[in-house]
């Protein structure tokens, strides 16, 4: 590898850390606190998972439950760079581009007992890529996945891929690996190489994990997702709890040593309670998926006639009550990201009901009923929706709110006859093929010339400074052809237990080195 090459690969590095200026980084926990081991934690969850397969679904509840019980190749350390997890080192990637050569820890078992080796890596591989949303972004450009050895794995490219190492940390939609025997989808058995293993599962009650003992850890210090994975608690169970108000009264008492996703506005209920808040200041942005595929929103005038109607800072302001926890912006990022652009002003915030009323008469649109999906267990996706709604009907649709449970919601989302717009949100991610929209097979099915050629310009992209370029011309084509709207920006807000030691705000929480103290 010539030196021209390692300073290009440096430069990518530097460009992954740079967006910790504006990611908050994974604390760790401070020095001088004792660990005990044992225990059981109760975490409050916003409802019941739609499966526990973590590639075959983007829901960050998947993500967080399925963490604990299955791993990927790659992670993300404390300041939100790729580091090993099964994989032995970073990858070895040939001078064009389009070799990757991974070399795998040894001496990792599965939850079943049988050993880790390369063609367990490889099925799992494979199935990522005919599964998973993100496996199936990468697929097309990948021509072999094999195994030279027994504790190597070689992915062969068709052409220059920046993203596929960030793609295979991620936990959702995850690259996670699993025994080839009990491969199977629908997958049956839920064994993977993790810190817990899957003990029972009670619809509607409780997902019970418990302490893996022959969890191989990484050595050395926790750091962030990566590093050492101490088992501290003996048992984590996974409540849901679907009514935010019960989250957050149950907070305020103390049921629960964790609870998740709680209105950032309650946080004064937590003053002088049972359990104290966990701020993450930035978190994310909402958004509107727009159905590309089939119905009204398959049609581009419409969505942009949408796109005119809506009033994003009342969206904001209903569903968080306070300036102090959303931002207005219309940029993918905010200010302080590489990746940070000032695209959006004049298609955001507009309000334009007689702008968006001439853009569905232009275009002839008959039937202009809107079946918008939203879901009260995430309480401010509910609250956006309200206004959302309000600012269509004076545009001229005739909107048809379904209100259903979280699970039910990320199941019709994969059908397009069933729905018109459906509201999600996403932390901010430190490279942006994170986010599931550029993945053709994500709900929306966002598909079009110009999105393939600007998504493929970004992912060829060999330096930092051209990979910036051409996000601002993958943000410019969002805006025009409006596959999602952002909102906004805003902060996220969990409870937990002054008990529960060696958890901190991040936007999966994860409680591998966490631990109870004694009463």
């Amino acid at each position: 590898m010539n030196f021209c090459t390692l300073q290009r690969r440096d430069k990518l590095r530097v460009l992954l850390a740079a967006c910790t200026i504006g990611l908050s980084a994974i604390s760790i926990p401070a020095l001088g606190a004792t660990p005990v081991k044992g225990g059981t934690a109760v975490i409050a969850t916003i409802g019941e998972p739609p499966t526990l397969d973590p590639m075959a679904s983007t829901a960050d509840l998947v993500g967080i439950l399925t963490q604990h019980i299955f791993e990927t190749l790659y992670t993300f350390d404390a300041k939100w760079n790729i580091t090993p997890l099964l994989a032995e080192t970073l990858p070895q990637i040939s001078e064009d581009g389009l070799t990757y050569t991974i070399a795998l820890r040894k001496g990792i078992a599965f939850h079943d007992g049988s050993a880790m080796d390369s063609a367990d890596v490889v099925a799992s591989l494979k199935r990522w890529t005919q599964t998973a949303s993100r496996g199936k972004q990468a697929a097309a450009l990948i021509s072999a996945i094999e195994a030279p050895d027994a504790n190597t794995v070689r992915i062969v490219l068709k052409q220059p891929y920046a993203p596929l190492t960030a793609l295979l940390a991620m936990n959702n939609s995850a690259a996670a690996v699993m025994p080839q025997e009990k491969l199977a989808t629908p997958l049956k058995e839920f064994i993977g190489t993790g810190p817990y293993q899957l003990k029972a599962r009670v619809p509607d009650q409780y997902i019970q994990l418990v302490r893996y003992d022959g969890y191989q850890s990484r050595t050395g210090e926790p750091d962030g997702y990566g590093g050492a994975r101490k088992q501290y608690l003996e048992e984590i169970r996974f409540a849901p709890v679907s009514n935010a108000n019960t989250r957050i009264e149950s907070a305020a008492a103390g049921q629960y040593d964790y609870v998740d996703s709680l209105s950032v506005e309650s946080i004064g209920k937590l003053k002088d309670s049972r359990s104290e808040p966990a701020l993450l200041k930035p978190f994310g942005w909402p958004r509107l998926v727009l159905n590309t595929r089939q119905g009204i929103m398959a049609s581009l005038p419409a969505r942009q006639a949408v796109q005119r109607a809506l009033n994003e800072e009342d969206m904001l302001y209903a569903a968080f009550g306070n300036k102090e926890f959303y931002a207005l912006n219309a940029d993918l990022y905010p200010k302080g990201y590489p990746w940070a652009t000032d695209l959006g002003k004049q298609v955001y915030n507009l309000g334009d009901a007689a702008g968006a009323k001439k853009l569905l008469d232009e275009a002839g649109v008959q039937d202009r009923t809107l079946r918008i999906l939203t879901s009260q267990q995430y309480e401010f996706h509910y609250k956006m929706a309200l206004v959302a709604a309000e600012y269509l009907k004076a545009a001229g649709f005739k909107v048809d709110m379904q209100v259903v449970d979280w699970a039910t919601l990320t199941q019709r989302r994969q059908d397009p006859a069933l729905w018109d717009i459906f509201i999600t949100h996403s932390p901010f991610l430190p490279e942006p093929a994170l986010i599931d929209f550029p993945s053709k097979d994500a709900p929306g099915w966002w598909n079009t010339p110009r999105r393939n050629q600007v998504l493929d310009a970004f992912n060829q992209a060999s330096t930092p400074e051209e990979r910036i370029k051409r996000w601002a011309d993958v943000q410019k084509a969002v805006l025009d052809e409006v596959p999602f709207i952002k909102v906004g920006d805003f902060n996220a807000l969990a409870a937990k237990s002054p008990a529960l030691q060696g958890v901190q705000p991040t936007p999966w929480p994860y409680f591998w080195n966490a631990w109870k103290t004694v009463k």
